[in-house]
C-alpha cells in the first residue's frame, strides 16, 4: 500500500516561502511533545532541534502530554497555540481538556491546562472524555478568538457522539469564557476539524468523519458566516485523492497563490501534502517516507516570515 501511495504522487515545483511545522511524533509519552520543523519550499520540511521536542509537555499539561498542536499568528502580534492535553498510553479516553499558550517570538511561551472536569465542575462539559484537536480561529463577530474541539463523554453522558464544540478565549488567552457550544450538527461522530478563511471571504471547514455510504472520509462545507451553520455548503465527495486513512487536516495559504492540504496517514506512518488553487480540487503533490527523523502526526503549518525562519534555525540548529 505504501508503495500505491508513493507512486501516485504529483511532480511539484515547490516556490520560496517559509513555513513552520508543528507537531508530535507518536503515541508514546516521549513521543506526544511539541516538535518544530521549517522549509523554505512549502512542503519540504527540516525538523529542528535534531528532531527532538522544542517544548516538554510534562511542563505544560496535566496529563504530561500533547497531541495535536495547533498554531496561528494572531492579529494583535501574537502567536497562538492550542493543543490535546492527553497521554494515550494511559488510554483513548483519559483526555479531560487542552492546553492553551502564547507567544511573541515563538521561542518563550506562555501556558495554561484548561481541565474541563474543573473548570466546568457541575455541568456537562465536566463530564468529558476526550477533548481533541483543538484549533483556533479569530471571530470578527465578536472581536474574540475561538477555540473549536470535539467532545465525547459516555453513552449515556452528554457527548455520546463525537462533535464540535467551540468557547472563547479571554483577553490574555489564559482560560475560556463560557459553557461549549455546538458549532454544526452532523448525522454521524465528527472530529479533527480546521477552519480557513480564503481571499473571497469565504470560511472552509474541513473535518473528519465516519459511517454512512462513505465510511471514514474527510468532508468540507463552505460558508462565510461562523454561526448560520444553516445556510452553510456541504461540498460534494471527499476532499482528498485516495481513501487512505487519515485525520488531522491542516490546510495553509502559499506565498505565491493556491493552498496545501496536510493530513496525517496515521496508519502507514506518512504525510500527504495535496495542492489547490480553489479548495475544491486537491492533487497529492508529496508524501514523506515512514520511519524518517521527520515523522509528523496531526500538527499545523503556517507561513513564517524569513527574519523567524532564521531566528528559529539559529536557536534549535
Amino acid at each position: 500500500m505504501l508503495l500505491q501511495i508513493i507512486c501516485c504522487t504529483s511532480v511539484f515545483h515547490a516556490k520560496a516561502g517559509y513555513y513552520l511545522f508543528v507537531y508530535f511524533t507518536g503515541n508514546m509519552t516521549s513521543q506526544q511533545q511539541i516538535h518544530y520543523a521549517l522549509s523554505s519550499n512549502e512542503i519540504d520540511f527540516t525538523p529542528l532541534n535534531k528532531g527532538l521536542p522544542v517544548i516538554a509537555s510534562d511542563t505544560i499539561a496535566v496529563m504530561k502530554g500533547i497531541r495535536d498542536p495547533h498554531v496561528i499568528r494572531g492579529n494583535d502580534g501574537w502567536f497562538y497555540m492550542v493543543a490535546t492535553d492527553m497521554d494515550w498510553t494511559k488510554g483513548k479516553w483519559s483526555n479531560r481538556g487542552i492546553v492553551m499558550m502564547r507567544s511573541s517570538d515563538l521561542l518563550e511561551w506562555q501556558h495554561y491546562a484548561i481541565d474541563f472536569h474543573e473548570r466546568f465542575a457541575g455541568g456537562e462539559a465536566a463530564k468529558v472524555n476526550a477533548v481533541w484537536a483543538p484549533q483556533t480561529i479569530w471571530d470578527p463577530s465578536v472581536q474574540k478568538y475561538m477555540i473549536y474541539f470535539s467532545l465525547h463523554s459516555e453513552e449515556d453522558g452528554p457527548y455520546p457522539q463525537d462533535a464540535i464544540y467551540y468557547v472563547y478565549a479571554n483577553n490574555d488567552f489564559s482560560d475560556v469564557e463560557g459553557v461549549p457550544k455546538r458549532l454544526f450538527d452532523y448525522s454521524y461522530p465528527t472530529i479533527d476539524a480546521d477552519i480557513v478563511l480564503d481571499e473571497k471571504g469565504q470560511y472552509h471547514l474541513f473535518f473528519n468523519t465516519w459511517g454512512g455510504v462513505d465510511g471514514l472520509s474527510r468532508r468540507q462545507y463552505i460558508f462565510t458566516d461562523l454561526h448560520e451553520s444553516n445556510k452553510w455548503e456541504l461540498v460534494s465527495g471527499k476532499m482528498q485523492p485516495n481513501d487512505i486513512p487519515s485525520e488531522g487536516s491542516c490546510v495553509y495559504p502559499l506565498f505565491e497563490g493556491g493552498w496545501i492540504l496536510a493530513y496525517d496517514c496515521f496508519k502507514h506512518g506518512v504525510y500527504q501534502f495535496c495542492r489547490s488553487n480553489d479548495l475544491i480540487q486537491y492533487d497529492l503533490v508529496r508524501t514523506t517516507s515512514a520511519g524518517d527523523v521527520f515523522s509528523p502526526r496531526h500538527g499545523t503549518i503556517m507561513q513564517i516570515t524569513k527574519g523567524e525562519y532564521e531566528t528559529l534555525k539559529k536557536k534549535y540548529q
